[in-house]
């Protein structure tokens, strides 16, 4: 299996992960010029805006560390690009929550970081 594929592979294991956990998938890969957003979802009123990693071992660091400040601002601006094209207010509860798959372990990290421009 390529990258593509185990990528493809661990977004869809972290969507039924989450629909188990209580969120609802509204989108998977949504792709604009800022960059692309694994997995959009809704959860306790929030609109989640979710990226996935995985890591097969802790060998290289653990899955979540790849989310770096480089990672989070792309991520920020593709949410906003999403809101602007699909007329959600700015105000509307917004969270950034990552998935983290570490060989067979699955964790949420709900509210992982912050909006950065």
């Amino acid at each position: 299996m390529n990258k593509r594929q185990v990528g493809f592979d661990k977004e869809n294991t972290a969507s039924a992960y989450l629909e188990n956990s209580g969120y609802r998938i509204i989108q998977k890969n949504f792709y604009c010029k800022a960059g692309e957003i694994d997995i959009v979802a809704e959860d306790d009123g929030y609109l989640c805006f979710v990226e996935v990693k995985y890591r097969e071992n802790a060998e290289n660091g653990f899955p979540e560390e790849a989310v770096d400040i480089r990672k989070a601002r792309k991520i920020t601006r593709s949410a906003m690009f999403y809101m602007t094209r699909y007329g959600i207010p700015e105000d509307y509860p917004v969270r950034f929550d990552v998935v983290s798959i570490l060989g067979k372990d699955i964790t949420v990290i709900k509210n992982a970081f912050d909006a950065v421009m």
